[in-house]
C-alpha cells in the first residue's frame, strides 16, 4: 500500500470518498513529508499547520454530514505565493510584499475550497514571478535549477509534498519547471481560469497554471477552477465541458502534428533523438504523425511576447519601482526598466502582431488533433543563476493556446525530459485526451531518486 502522500489527486479523492482514507490522515501524511524534505528542498514559504489540520477535520466532518462537496474533497493543494489568500501572507518572493496579507481569496482559491479542497500553503516563487531565481532546490540534482517562476510548486509536486499545486505562466513559468522536475504541467487557454486575486506580471499574457503528476489530475484541477468570472475581464463566458468525460471519449490514437522547425534547431542532439524515439513509440501505437510547418508570424512571436510582458510589468510595478527600485532583484528590475523604455507604438504593434499570430497558430493546429514539440531544449541547466529558457513555451503563451508537458523519460545525466502538446483555444478536452493517450503509451512516471 502506498503512503498517503504518494497518492495522486484522483487516487486520494477516491480513497476519501470510499472512506478508506480520511482528510486528516492525508494532511498529516503530507505535513510529515514536508517536515522530512523541506529543510533540503526549500519549496515552501508559508504553511499554517494548525489551519491545515483544522480545515482537514472540517472536510472530514462534512463527509459524514452531506458527502463530498466536489471532486477534490479533502485533498490539500499548494499555491504559488502570488495567489491572494484571506488572512495568509502573499509575499510574491519579494521584500516589497514581505508583509502583505490579503483580505480576500483569489477566485481560484475560492473555487478550490468550494470543491472541498484544503489549502496546504504557499510555495516559493521567483520575485513577482519574474526572472530572478528562487531558493528552491531541484530534487533531481541540487546543482541544477528547478526552473521558474513556479519553482516551489513544481518541486513540491515532484517530491510528493502535495499532489497538486498552482503555478502561473507569462512566458514558460508552469510548463518549463514541470518538465525540469518530471511532472505534468498544464497551461490552459488564456482566460479559461480567472486571474482575479493573482498578482500579475502581464495582464494580457498571464495564465493560471496547474502542476500535477498525471494528466487525469490536470483535468480534475481544471474542472474545479475553469469558468467565467465577472471579476476578471479576461475570463469570458465560455462553456466548460466535463474534462474527464472528454478524456474517456478518446476513440483511438490522435492525429499528431510534429513541429521540428525551430524546436529541433534549438534542442540538443540528445533531446532531438529522445523526442524522435517518443514520437516513434506513439506512431507504433497507432498515432498518425505528420510534420507540419510554423506560420511566418512565428518569426516575431518571441519578441512580441517579451515587449508586452516587459511593458505590462512596468505598468503594474511603476509606483513601487519609483519609491523602492533598489529592493527589486536585478532581473525584475531589468524587465521593468526595459518596459519603461519601450515606446507605446512598439507595444501596440506587438499586440497587433500577437492577434495575427494567434489566428495563424489556430489555423496550423486545425490540421491535426494536437501538435507536438520537445518540452524543453535541454535538461534543467546546471546553473543556479537562471531559471532556464522559456523559448519553447512562449509561443503558446503569446498566442493564448492551451499547452501541456508530459514526462517522457530521463537524460543520460538522470534529469527529466518531456514532450509538449498544444491544441486549440477552449478545446482543452481534446488536448487532455490526446495527452492522456500519449502518457499511457509512453508509460513514464518519474520520481526523484532520493525522494521516491
Amino acid at each position: 500500500m502506498p503512503e498517503p502522500y504518494q497518492l495522486s489527486v484522483a487516487e486520494a479523492a477516491g480513497e476519501i470518498r470510499s472512506g478508506s482514507l480520511s482528510p486528516v490522515e492525508l494532511a498529516q501524511s503530507l505535513l510529515g513529508r514536508i517536515d522530512a524534505l523541506e529543510p533540503s528542498l526549500r519549496a515552501w514559504v508559508t504553511i499554517d499547520r494548525e489551519e491545515v489540520l483544522t480545515e482537514a477535520k472540517r472536510r472530514e466532518d462534512e463527509l459524514g454530514q452531506g458527502g463530498p462537496k466536489g471532486p477534490i474533497h479533502g485533498v490539500p493543494v499548494g499555491l504559488k505565493d502570488i495567489y491572494y489568500t484571506a488572512g495568509m501572507k502573499t509575499a510574491c518572493g519579494s521584500r516589497i510584499n514581505a508583509d502583505f496579507v490579503p483580505d480576500y481569496d483569489a477566485t481560484t482559491v475560492s473555487r478550490i475550497k468550494e470543491a472541498g479542497g484544503v489549502i496546504l500553503g504557499k510555495a516559493v516563487t521567483t520575485e513577482f514571478a519574474m526572472g530572478d531565481p528562487s531558493h528552491a532546490i531541484n530534487p533531481w540534482n541540487p546543482a541544477h535549477t528547478p526552473g521558474g517562476s513556479s519553482s516551489g510548486s513544481s518541486v513540491a509536486v515532484s517530491a510528493r509534498m502535495c499532489a497538486a499545486a498552482l503555478g502561473s505562466q507569462t512566458g514558460g513559468s508552469t510548463c518549463r519547471p514541470a518538465a525540469y522536475n518530471g511532472i505534468v504541467g498544464l497551461k490552459p487557454t488564456y482566460g479559461r481560469i480567472s486571474r482575479y486575486g493573482v498578482v500579475p506580471v502581464s495582464w494580457s499574457l498571464d495564465t493560471v497554471g496547474i502542476l500535477v503528476r498525471t494528466v487525469a489530475d490536470a483535468a480534475i484541477m481544471l474542472q474545479v477552477m475553469a469558468g467565467h468570472d465577472p471579476q476578471d475581464p479576461g475570463c469570458p463566458d465560455q462553456p466548460v465541458p466535463d474534462y474527464l468525460e472528454a478524456m474517456s471519449r478518446q476513440d483511438g490514437p490522435p492525429r499528431i502534428g510534429l513541429i521540428k522547425e525551430f524546436f529541433y534547431d534549438k534542442s540538443t542532439p540528445e533531446v532531438r533523438s529522445h523526442t524522435d524515439a517518443a514520437v516513434e513509440k506513439l506512431a507504433q501505437a497507432g498515432a498518425i504523425v505528420q510534420e507540419i510547418s510554423l506560420p511566418e508570424s512565428f518569426a516575431s512571436a518571441h519578441s512580441c511576447q517579451r515587449i508586452v510582458s516587459n511593458v505590462e510589468a512596468a505598468a503594474y510595478h511603476e509606483e513601487s519601482y519609483r519609491d523602492r527600485a533598489d529592493e527589486f532583484g536585478p532581473k525584475a528590475r531589468s524587465s521593468i526598466e526595459m518596459g519603461m523604455l519601450i515606446p507605446s507604438v512598439r507595444y501596440v504593434q506587438a499586440q497587433r502582431a500577437r492577434r495575427q499570430f494567434r489566428a495563424d497558430m489556430m489555423a496550423m493546429v486545425r490540421e491535426v488533433d494536437v501538435v507536438l514539440t520537445p518540452g524543453i531544449q535541454a535538461p534543467a541547466p546546471r546553473d543556479l543563476s537562471t531559471t532556464g529558457d522559456a523559448m519553447f513555451q512562449q509561443p503558446w503563451t503569446s498566442s493564448g493556446l492551451p499547452s501541456i508537458v508530459v514526462p517522457s523519460g530521463l537524460s543520460q545525466d538522470g534529469l527529466p525530459l518531456a514532450i509538449q502538446l498544444a491544441g486549440l483555444p477552449w478545446d482543452e478536452g481534446k488536448l487532455l485526451a490526446a495527452a492522456g493517450w500519449c502518457e499511457s503509451v509512453l508509460g513514464v512516471s518519474l520520481s526523484p531518486p532520493d525522494f521516491s
